[in-house]
């Protein structure tokens, strides 16, 4: 068996994913067509995929998020939203994903008139009939935006959808210039009502904004987190020979990081990947895990993300089962699910194929 097949099959858990960057575009275009938005550059869902990945591939976070102004066009019905909710389910079920934790903004979703209660529901009820039909579990994530005031709002809105399938809160957007500290009601609001924080932050700043996520916000996890290397000094053989006070403390408190391999090189956080520090970061027993971001945008997948590390970073079956483990352990859902997933779903997953790889070379 070739290792994307291996891959594919074994079960994976999916933590850092944006809605609104692994639509179809097939389903683009369909609703584009329905809407009668007529800004899409290509009507030909092969095409519109390549002109994503051109545009996404830019080595600069700004340019990569251009792409979002299309897929949001077309994200702007109850109907619209539930049917790329349940489609996004379906992707994870072929791609071997498990669990999925799926984040978007609603505020980019009321153009045409809805209410965040009313765009919430509609992707919930996607991600919910995907579960039944395809077995996927899930959890959504609501994203503030670091430019925009009414993060408050957002996080309100989180908690009121915690037992309907919302299972925490995220900052995103550019780094640069939007600090999170800037947005502090929000996250004590949702710290005092104890629930989950993720933050994107170390992508396109320094590590300073990975310190103020975790020290002013709260943040259980990071997105990305790239730039904790800047508090990591190393040997030629990739040892730690010394730990700054923030890589310090997240590896002695197992703060988990989202890291995002392909989109890392697309949005410049990193100039190869032969370069990304995910690597070092495993190899040293930080907390990490792969992670897609945005599907469409890096014309990738889990599995791709995972092959892609076994190609670069020379890891085995072991690895990938321990790095999805890492991820099940960092899932914004209660205690005990996580504990089936691990025992119940993953481990016997990857069992199985090591059975089957060993009834192979027999």
């Amino acid at each position: 068996m070739q290792n994307t097949e291996i891959i594919r099959k074994v079960p994976k858990v999916l933590l850092h994913d944006h809605l609104d960057g692994g639509v179809r575009t097939e389903t683009i275009i369909e609703l584009a067509k329905d809407l009668k938005y007529d800004q899409l550059p290509t009507s030909d869902p092969k095409k519109l995929a390549e002109w994503f990945h051109r545009g996404a591939n830019k080595g600069n976070l700004v340019e990569y998020l251009e792409g979002f102004k299309h897929t949001c066009a077309v994200m702007q019905t109850k109907e619209g939203l539930e049917r790329i909710a349940y489609e996004m389910m379906e992707d994870m079920k072929n791609d071997g994903v498990c669990y999925v934790e799926t984040r978007f903004a609603p505020v980019f979703h009321t153009d045409l008139g809805l209410n965040h209660d009313e765009i919430v529901t509609a992707v919930l009820k996607g991600l919910e009939r995907g579960k039944k039909d395809f077995n996927v579990g899930y959890g959504l994530i609501l994203c503030g935006m670091r430019n925009m005031q009414n993060t408050l709002e957002i996080a309100e809105l989180a908690v009121n959808y915690r037992y309907k399938g919302v299972v925490g809160f995220d900052l995103a957007g550019e780094e640069g210039g939007f600090p999170p500290k800037k947005h502090l009601e929000a996250f004590q609001f949702i710290q005092r009502s104890n629930f989950n924080i993720t933050i994107h932050a170390g992508e396109a700043f320094g590590k300073e904004s990975i310190w103020q996520a975790i020290q002013f916000c709260g943040a259980h996890r990071i997105g990305h987190a790239t730039r904790l290397i800047e508090d990591i000094s190393f040997d030629s053989e990739g040892e730690i020979v010394g730990l700054g006070d923030l890589a310090q403390y997240i590896i002695d408190k197992r703060i988990p990081m989202e890291i995002c391999l392909i989109s890392n090189l697309h949005t410049g956080a990193v100039k190869s990947l032969e370069e990304h520090p995910f690597p070092k970061l495993y190899k040293n027993k930080f907390r990490v895990f792969l992670n897609t971001d945005d599907r469409l945008m890096s014309d990738t997948t889990l599995t791709k993300e995972y092959v892609t590390a076994i190609d670069l970073f020379d890891l085995n079956l072991d690895d990938i089962e321990k790095l999805n483990i890492n991820a099940m352990k960092s899932a914004f859902i209660p205690y005990k699910e996580r504990l089936h997933y691990i025992y119940n779903v993953i481990k016997p997953g990857y069992q199985s194929m090591r059975d089957k790889l060993l009834s192979f070379k027999s």
